[in-house]
């Protein structure tokens, strides 16, 4: 197999564990007989200070050419301590969302049973938890117009709106989701006081008759977040709106133990980008500290949901779990070794 990857590393850590990345799919390539090609390109604080532009014209057509997207992170503290900077990294990847057509957000949550003790909950609340947090990415409240400040900067708004041809695509991905997973689907909304709320739950019971072999089920968002911390197994995929998937995805990463184990892929209508969950983590730049884990976890996510290569999705997968098991993990698990040493035990357990 020939693809184009495009390489997004971003600001901070992220060129650091975007490289052992590309060097796990190197080592997929050498063991399956595959050829990844890469172009890398600016974005986020980078390309700013490069062209003025946090997701410039440039790197836009590198991402349109490509098949798939590996992106590392964005953010550095010269934006994020000024707030009268009018540009900002965080633009660039709203912008690369919208122009992508990244409508759809993919966040697996699994619990490892050697890292149970890092999770704040007990042990027993995290066996089986393995559910898929589907966002979508494009619409809703962070999109919505009109928004803004009255003259005397007392009163402010924003709009959510949702429309039927950006809610059913959604629905159709998370039951198709989950007919590779434990067949169950269950809508998050706030039905009971959002008009557009209700919406989704109307398309909802519209579109789930067309999969009967799924499990279709409806909670309210309040609800979830709650069960989210006493009883996060009983969820296969969660399906939901750009503002409630975006809070119930940071709070389900807590059960995994770690940010720096959880990858993310975003299926677009142009390309898919794949990048773990994890900030820019400035103070650790340089220092071979980042742990790079979900950075290849998100490989293994890009081999699969792009380019379907199943077998080599689970090798990688595979190895990240021997890792995780064996302690040859970064300092924020309890380990010892760096982000090189980590990427280094990984591609030798594929090769």
């Amino acid at each position: 197999m020939n693809k184009r990857i495009a390489i997004l590393a971003g600001d901070g850590i992220g060129p650091e564990v975007i490289t052992q990345a590309q060097l796990v799919l190197d080592a997929i390539c050498a063991k399956f007989g595959h050829t990844f090609s890469y172009t890398e390109a600016l974005v986020g604080a980078a390309a700013i200070d490069a062209t003025g532009d946090p997701y410039p014209a440039d790197t836009h057509e590198v991402c349109m050419q490509s098949d798939a997207v590996l992106f590392g992170a964005i953010g550095h503290p010269k934006y994020d301590n000024d707030p009268h900077a009018k540009v900002r990294p965080e633009q660039g990847l709203l912008r690369m969302r919208k122009a992508l057509g990244l409508y759809a957000n993919l966040r697996p949550v699994v619990s490892y049973p050697s890292l149970f003790d890092k999770s704040p909950l007990k042990n027993d609340r995290l066996v089986g938890v393995d559910f898929l947090v589907l966002r979508e990415l494009i619409s809703g409240i962070y999109f919505g117009e009109p928004r803004g400040r009255s003259e005397n900067g007392e009163m402010a708004f924003d709009t959510c709106v949702y429309r039927k041809d950006e809610i059913d695509p959604m629905l159709h991905l998370a039951f198709e989701s989950a007919r590779k997973r434990k067949n169950k689907v269950t809508l998050v909304d706030k039905a009971n006081v959002l008009a557009t709320s209700r919406l989704w739950r109307e398309r909802f019971q519209e579109i789930a008759p067309q999969y009967p072999d799924v499990t279709a089920d409806t909670i309210f968002v309040d609800n979830a977040a709650m069960q989210l911390i006493l009883n996060p197994a009983q969820f296969d995929v969660m399906v939901t709106g750009n503002l409630f998937g975006d809070i119930l995805s940071d709070e389900g990463s807590v059960l995994a133990g770690s940010l720096g184990i959880l990858p993310s892929a975003s299926i677009g209508e142009h390309t898919s980008v794949f990048e773990p969950v994890h900030g820019s983590y400035p103070q650790a730049t340089g220092q071979n500290r980042a742990n790079p884990l979900a950075a290849i976890l998100s490989a293994a996510m890009l081999l699969e949901t792009a380019f379907g290569l199943t077998e080599e999705a689970a090798l990688v997968r595979s190895a990240v779990e021997v890792a995780m098991s064996t302690n040859q993990v970064t300092e924020d698990l309890g380990g010892t070794l760096g982000t090189k040493e980590v990427g280094a035990f990984i591609v030798s357990q594929i090769s």
